[in-house]
This record gives C-alpha cells, structure tokens and sequence, in this order.
C-alpha cells in the first residue's frame, strides 16, 4: 500500500495544472477572507474605530437598551406594580404606502420613525432590579412580553417561562430581593400571586436600582416567502407599557424617582409619577446576535472564500481520476495494482490529505491575519471561544477534504471528465448556493440537511436563543443541523460514492 501512496502521490504533485489550481484554491479561501467586511462598522476606518458592545456578567457579548424608570433600594425590598398592557409600532411592511395608521399608537420622538401599529413578539415591559443604569451590568427582571406570555429573564441568557398572558390585557407583577436572590412573581388580580422564578445575582450590589421598563428589539419582515438575501426587511420597533399601582417596599438611598435611557442617553431625567406611568422603549436586554446587533462581522463570515476554493477542489478532485481515462493510463495503474480497490483509496487518501492540509493553513491564517486586518481597518469582529476557532480550522480542512473525496468518487463512476465536474458541483456545490440565494428557508434547510452541502454547518460560529429573534436562516449564517452533524453528512455522501465507485472498478472492463 505505501507504494500505491508514493506513486498517486508522485501523479497528483508533478501535473502542474493540478498543484497551481490547489494552490489558488487556499488563496481563495485566504483573499476574500481577508477582503470580507472592509468598511469600517461605526461608519469610520482606522484602528481602535471600530464598534464595541457591552458585555454581560457571563462573558457574553450583549444588547442592553431600555428606557428604565427607576429609583434606588438598599438591602431587601419588593417592588410591585400592575402592568395594564402593551401597545407597540413596528417597521411598516415594505410595500405599504403612506403615513401611520393616525388611530394606532405614534412613534415617540427619536424612535422608529414612519412605522406601523404592532407588537413585536419579544417587545416586553416589567419590573426590573440592576447593578445601577450601566449596560451589561447584572439584572432581573419580570414581564409581560409581545408574544410569549410573563417571562422572568436575568443576566442576558437566562429566561424562564410563567403563564400565557396577552399583551393587551392587564398584569399583575412583583420583584423581591432577599440578599443576593430575587424572585419574580405575577397575578392577574393582585391576590393570587404565582412564582414565574428565583434566581441568584451573586454580583448585585446592596444599592441597586428598581423600577419598571419598556423596550422592544429589531422586527424582520419576510418577504416573498424568504428567498434569499432579498427575503427579509425590517428595522426599530417601539413598545409602550402602561402601568399603575407602583408601590414598593424597601428603603432607597433616594427615593426620588428617574427616567432613563440606558445604552442610549444614560443622563437621569427626573420622573414625577402620576396616578398611572407610561415608559416607552426601542432595543433590547438580551444576548447580543450579529445580524441584530447591525454592527461587525462574524469569523465565520471571514471564511466566505471557502466557496471559491471549494469549486476547485471538486476540479482537481475529479480530473485525479477521469485524467487517467482519458490519457488511457487507468489499464497501466490497474496492471500495476491488480487489488483496484486500493488504487481507489489511496487516491483518496492522497487528495483528502492535501486538501485537507491546505483548507486549515487556509482558514488558520484567515482567522489570525482576517482580525487583524479587520481591526485595523476600523471592523469589528464578534469574538469566537478558542473552540469555536480551532472548529473552523480543522473543520474547514474537513469539509474541504470531504468534497475532494466525494469528487473523486464522481469522477470514477462517471470516468469522463466534464460530466464528473458537473455532477461534483451540482451535488456539492449547488445545494448551498441555491440555499444562500433564491430558496426559502424551509426547502434551504431541507437541502442543508440532506445533501453534501451540510457540511457547511461546520463554519458556523452564531449562537442561537430562544428569546431572541435573530431570524436563524441559512442565509443569516444559522443551520439546521449542528456542525458535526453536517459534517458527518458530507462523510456518509462520500463513503457511499466513493463504494459505488469501488464495486465499479472492480466490476467493469477498464
């Protein structure tokens, strides 16, 4: 078998076309990583221009964005108050021609501008206990949201369901602080109260800052059924949350009360309460999601370029075989190896070990030299776990390996050469463009669990929550299968090809 080796690796390093065509295939792979997201994301270019955002207790980057009326509590204390429902205006839906509907609710000044009447589904309003007004700072809170009911969410990432409850109809609901743990409560009278959660926020301070809170994230509109990149629009959307009954229990260093805009104009603005409060919000208290957040890039995004060089890999894979046919050398290698079964593998052998090999040079150097272009030229780039980073390595080498054999196999079944590169790119290679471009999401995701083109999954490096809307499509960088999962799709495509292949070989008159 080393024989076999050394002799399909003497072929595949001395044809010229071949070593060139592997070789622009990792610049590829290289170059338009390197060229992805050049413009600077605050819309200024140069080092240290580039946009931050906070981050949260965990670690986690973060959206922390609310209008907060608030005052101080010191130690132990509950806060309680009924929240007579939601009203909200969303992005209007392109295609709607003229002003706001004038009897729905009206977009406050510096909010979503010429909008429609609606409620996003994660729109909330509630009470809320934070580490003072600074964004990512540790919280707890309890609400009434657009579309899911009374939630009790803290710190970002943790969200826990209560009861269903409309949003238009009026709730009842209470935060109490015992130390480090709060627990959040709701009631639709203000008798029978239930337990929606208790959580512990180790890094509460004895001062912190209690009261209610509007805000309301992105909306996305899907469009034509959601093809493509063209499939979604959207933008702000404003909630307003109509309370009453505010009473509280407690002592606070000031027990005045103020408005403010966290993560925006955080300057307090005093509050004089009336009877009844209305509070008025755009944004979110969430885990941050790229294609929210508006603002960066992903590493997984830095590897776009693994598409071009992915076509080229198929090339060079398939002409290793069909090449012999059509030269008629494939009866001198069969004389010399009499077992065909082993000239199939170790063709394979040799091509994915190559491939591999330059798909994670490839993708180290764009995941090292990409953050410091994109630094430099004022982008920022959404952090990645170190294990997250050395999985885009090896698996990009993986997923490029794959396809070579996978191509390979094509091109001993098929033995002619322009049939086996079609067959390689219609199978390998169009299932994802057509689930990036012109698919809805449902048969884009059905294509990216079936077919080799899974193995995309691979390169993704986006988190998906549930209390987020981050509309998680394949063309947003979200897909259906985890990224070993699709991987091992790409795997299975090729073992079976690649036997079909070998029985072939072994079958037919060469």
């Amino acid at each position: 078998m080393r024989a076999v080796l050394h002799a399909e690796w003497t072929k595949l390093r001395t044809v010229r076309g071949w070593v060139v065509a592997l070789a622009v295939a990792a610049a590829a792979v290289v170059g338009l990583g390197l060229l992805t997201g050049g413009q600077g994301s605050c819309g200024r270019n140069g080092p240290q221009s580039e946009c931050v955002l906070p981050v949260g207790p965990g670690g986690q980057e973060v959206t922390d964005h609310f209008t907060f009326v608030h005052r101080s509590l010191t130690g132990d204390g509950s806060i309680t108050v009924r929240l007579n429902g939601l009203t909200g205006v969303l992005p209007r839906k392109p295609g709607l021609g003229g002003p706001p509907d004038s009897t729905g609710p009206q977009v406050a000044e510096g909010g979503t501008g010429d909008g429609q009447p609606g409620l996003a589904p994660w729109a909330k309003g509630g009470l809320i206990i934070k580490d003072g007004t600074r964004p990512g700072s540790t919280y707890a809170a309890i609400m009434l949201t657009g579309a899911h009911g009374v939630r009790m969410q803290h710190d970002y990432v943790h969200d826990r369901a209560g009861p269903s409850a409309p949003a238009t109809t009026p709730r009842w609901l209470r935060l109490t602080r015992a130390g480090p743990t709060i627990t959040g409560e709701e009631s639709p009278d203000g008798t029978a109260w239930t337990t929606v959660g208790t959580v512990r926020l180790p890094g509460l301070p004895a001062t912190a800052q209690v009261g209610t809170f509007a805000t309301s994230p992105q909306f996305t509109w899907i469009l034509g059924g959601g093809r493509g990149v063209g499939g979604a629009m959207g933008g702000p959307s404003e909630v307003t949350a109509t309370f009453d009954n505010l009473t509280g229990r407690g002592t606070g260093s000031d027990a005045s009360w103020n408005r403010t805009e966290v993560g925006g104009d955080a300057s307090p603005q005093p509050e004089r309460l009336g009877a009844s409060l209305r509070v008025t919000g755009s944004g979110d208290i969430a885990p941050a999601v790229s294609g929210i957040s508006g603002i960066g890039t992903t590493v997984s995004q830095t590897l776009a370029g693994t598409f071009a060089g992915l076509i080229l890999v198929v090339v060079v894979a398939t002409m290793t075989m069909t090449a012999e046919y059509r030269r008629g050398m494939i009866r001198t290698t069969v004389a010399a190896v009499p077992r065909r079964g082993r000239i199939l593998l170790a063709k394979a052998t040799i091509i994915g070990t190559v491939t591999f090999g330059l798909g994670v040079l490839a993708a180290a150097v764009v995941i090292v030299v990409g953050r410091q272009v994109l630094r430099a030229n004022g982008v920022y780039l959404h952090p990645a776990t170190t294990g997250t980073e050395v999985r885009l390595v090896v698996g990009t080498g993986l997923l490029l390996a794959g396809a070579a054999v996978l191509a390979l196999g094509l091109g001993a079944l098929l033995r002619r050469g322009l049939t086996a590169v079609v067959a390689g790119i219609v199978v390998i290679v169009l299932p994802y463009l057509l689930a990036m471009t012109v698919l809805p999401p449902e048969p884009a995701k059905w294509l990216l669990r079936v077919t080799p083109a899974a193995a995309f999954a691979v390169q993704q490096s986006l988190v998906s929550y549930p209390q987020v809307d981050d509309f998680p499509i394949p063309v947003n960088g979200y897909f259906p299968l985890p990224p070993w999962a699709g991987l091992a799709v790409l795997a299975g495509w090729a073992a079976l090809v690649l036997g079909l292949a070998g029985l072939s070989l072994r079958r037919r008159d060469v």
